[in-house]
């Protein structure tokens, strides 16, 4: 266990709340459908572009979700991102009770909960609830980020001192013991119940780097890593959480997810027509300029640097777009490179009738049994 947990967390790194073992362990592990060699999942970031806004993005993912629900699809996970007018997904909890609401079977969770940003125990009320309205449904997905520049991220936390995401572990701890309503006995707030928690959600760690590789591998919790943030880091990360994995009552071997950034549409050159304006639009955010998404027309047409054009090859080189026979393909591979347990697909495409589109046929092209 990471040294710092053991302070806070029960020690013997019980599951969450009273499921058995094999009842909490299927929570976590989806099943592969139709021909695909592990469980397909979505994640999803609102996106909104320049011609569209908040509403129409917030129901583009409520369509989404019914869709991939209908289409086989294992979960569903939004994410939190805070002052970016490109994503209206800042609220993760507010979306999962409206996404939980529309759909009836599909795993719900948050990619990720961005747990500096806010007290443990309003992270621990919230999925509390969230799983009274609708048990057994959720995934808290925790990451140390804080998805937002640092003026954003102090009037969050409601302190002048400089974000630290150091404090993770000591927070992470806390929010376990709230959920598990098992702080220790000289922990200052032993006497602060979360309520309700008649069930609670499946926990993860979120990560692009070997931080939270080691931490979830400590405490024996399921791993997810963002391939498409730092592709570089994704065969290390996950073989030093394989590696250094300790068995839980959560798990008892390694679970693995792998976030892609994946495009298909008929053809290769709609489906870079697609692509383009992520690229653009992750270009901009890396520059301090974060905005809505640019049209595929804009996109097209943007005088760029060389330094520019490079950073957007080297976008694309990372990404997965194409036919649905080219995404499978590269899926596949992606799969076997990692020896991932589950793939999350993103696809951070604003018009509502593409973006369905595209995961239509990434669903067609693996036989799933919504198809």
């Amino acid at each position: 266990m990471h040294p710092v947990m053991d302070s806070v967390a029960n020690p013997d790194r019980t599951s969450l709340g009273d499921t058995p073992d094999g009842e909490t362990t299927a929570r976590i592990a989806g099943v592969a459908r139709g021909q695909s060699p592990v469980p397909l999942s979505v994640l999803d970031l609102a996106p909104v572009s320049v011609d569209t806004d908040a509403t129409e993005a917030l129901l583009t993912s409520t369509e989404l979700a019914k869709a991939t629900e209908r289409w086989g699809f294992h979960r569903y996970w939004v994410a939190e991102h805070h002052g970016m007018p490109g994503i209206a997904s800042s609220s993760p909890a507010v979306l999962l009770a409206h996404l939980a609401a529309a759909t009836g079977t599909l795993r719900l969770g948050s990619g990720g909960v961005m747990l500096p940003n806010h007290a443990p125990l309003v992270v621990a009320e919230q999925f509390g609830m969230l799983e009274a309205l609708h048990p057994g449904r959720f995934d808290l997905g925790l990451g140390r980020a804080p998805g937002t520049d640092q003026g954003t991220a102090r009037a969050l936390r409601r302190t002048s001192g400089p974000p630290s995401a150091e404090e993770f572990p000591q927070q992470l701890g806390e929010l376990l013991g709230l959920l598990q309503d098992e702080l220790p006995i000289d922990h200052p707030h032993v006497d602060v119940h979360a309520v309700p928690r008649e069930t609670q959600p499946v926990v993860w760690l979120l990560g692009s780097s070997d931080y939270s590789a080691r931490l979830a591998a400590s405490l024996g919790l399921p791993f997810s890593f963002a391939h498409h943030f730092a592709s570089a880091n994704t065969v290390p990360a996950l073989g030093i959480y394989r590696d250094s994995f300790q068995p839980s009552n959560v798990l008892d071997r390694p679970y693995a997810m792998v976030g892609a950034q994946v495009i298909a549409a008929d053809t290769h050159e709609q489906a870079l027509h697609l692509a383009r304006p992520i690229a653009l639009s992750m270009l901009r955010l890396r520059s301090g300029n974060p905005g809505k998404l640019p049209t595929p027309e804009e996109a097209a047409s943007q005088e760029l640097t060389e330094r520019e054009q490079a950073f957007i090859d080297n976008w694309l080189a990372d990404a997965i777009y194409g036919t649905p026979e080219t995404v499978r393909e590269e899926l596949d591979a992606l799969t076997e490179r990692t020896a991932a347990d589950e793939i999350m697909i993103t696809a951070n495409i604003a018009d509502r009738k593409a973006k369905l589109r595209s995961y239509e046929l990434i669903a067609e092209a693996y036989r799933l049994p919504g198809t």
